[in-house]
């Protein structure tokens, strides 16, 4: 049974930084961000294919949130900096077996496997 497990979230002031870590997610070959807020549509924050190290951004975050691999712990990170209200949400991580098509990776239909989530709370 795979379980991907999120952690790092928290409350935050605008303007701060908080990084958020998906456990054992690093072996996977595509993982990604997801955020909901609440009553808005979720929302595909930021991918990585972990062998290339390519990564996509939804353009709200660009400059901002970085996503990369701990390779020591196998997880995914997703760097949150300059952090503002509207980053408010409950944070997902999410990963698949399968390698993922461009285009698709900050589409949330496209990944089987999903983390329980992480608050962030930014005031």
């Amino acid at each position: 049974h795979v379980q991907l497990v999120e952690s790092g979230g928290g409350s935050m002031q605008a303007g701060g930084s908080l990084r958020l870590s998906c456990r054992d997610s690093g072996h996977f070959p595509d993982v990604a961000w997801f955020r909901q807020a609440p009553g808005k549509a979720r929302e595909g924050v930021a991918a990585l294919r972990t062998k290339s190290g390519f990564t996509e951004y939804a353009d709200s975050v660009k400059g901002r949130f970085t996503i990369s691999k701990d390779s020591g712990e196998n997880a995914v990170t997703l760097q949150m900096t300059s952090l503002e209200s509207n980053d408010s949400a409950v944070y997902y991580c999410a990963a698949d077996q399968q390698s993922i098509a461009m285009g698709w990776l900050l589409v949330g239909s496209s990944y089987k496997l999903w983390g329980q989530r992480t608050q962030v709370t930014v005031s």
